[in-house]
């Protein structure tokens, strides 16, 4: 056994379907060939979406598929007082802020025709007596991380963040680019904690030495390596694999009702079928 140590992360927030199971096994032959171990956690952040039949159906199929994992499951939402307290940080130094703008008011102050998502949002605290005007009327927030006070922090470096990719052809570095995101949620007060938070709070505090993740959320990372340099956790090494696309050459989605491995199991189909579908694809 070596230091290698790498998660799957899924969210029982559906069934897995061949692009999980395509992530699965780029997870486990990864830990495999390089005598590590594989952990398995639980993203249960949202838990309007998140449900136990599901969290049952996953740990099933990675069963049938014929895939262990080292030690307990990590559920994050039995661990929201660790992220609130990663949020109490970030608050001292005043590197979060409380933003009232919905989604909907964002959208219509940019101009006609540009989408949101290609306007990354960055904002700046209310002065402390409109907040407080608007806290004792109940107004929904979000906390979001603010990018002037992250550069303040980092000073030069945060023009210098990266990470190291393990490509085919050996490591390599790259530039993080976490501008491109704007002020990034990591909270609501239907949500405890963020992807982002609670990912990396929990790749830190489990011993995360690689990250094995697919191709989609690449870009994510830079948010990620923002969070590692502001909270001073280590940096896992990062590997990406290509997706598992559907009839219509889009990415496989839950919400788009993509077939379950579970449907695949009662059609006779075994797991060295779906590595081959998968794997090939």
């Amino acid at each position: 056994m070596t230091g290698f140590v790498t998660r799957f992360a899924p969210s029982p927030t559906g069934h897995l379907h061949l692009g999980h199971a395509a992530s699965a096994f780029h997870v486990w032959d990864t830990a495999r060939a390089a005598g590590g171990r594989v952990l398995l956690r639980l993203e249960d952040i949202d838990q309007t979406r998140c449900r136990p039949e599901y969290e049952a159906s996953i740990l099933a199929d990675l069963a049938w598929l014929g895939l262990d994992w080292s030690g307990p499951v990590r559920r994050q939402s039995e661990h929201f007082d660790d992220y609130a307290r990663v949020l109490d940080a970030l608050q001292a130094r005043g590197l979060i802020y409380r933003c009232f703008k919905t989604r909907r008011e964002i959208a219509a102050a940019l101009p006609a025709g540009v989408d949101p998502d290609d306007a990354p949002f960055t904002g700046k605290p209310l002065a402390p007596q409109e907040e407080t005007r608007r806290l004792a009327l109940g107004h929904a927030f979000a906390w979001r991380l603010s990018l002037r006070a992250a550069r303040e922090t980092l000073g030069e470096s945060f023009m210098s963040l990266e990470f190291t990719e393990e490509t085919a052809n050996g490591p390599r570095p790259v530039r993080a680019n976490p501008a491109s995101f704007g002020d990034v949620v990591l909270a609501r007060k239907d949500t405890p904690a963020s992807y982002h938070l609670a990912c990396c709070h929990d790749d830190a505090l489990q011993g995360i030495t690689h990250v094995i993740r697919g191709e989609d959320i690449r870009e994510m990372t830079s948010v990620h390596v923002l969070l590692q340099a502001l909270m001073d956790w280590p940096v896992p090494v990062y590997r990406f694999h290509p997706l598992v696309p559907g009839p219509d050459g889009k990415k496989l989605s839950k919400r788009a009702g993509d077939k379950g491995l579970s449907v695949y199991r009662q059609e006779g189909m075994t797991p060295d079928d779906i590595r081959a579908m998968t794997l090939a694809a």
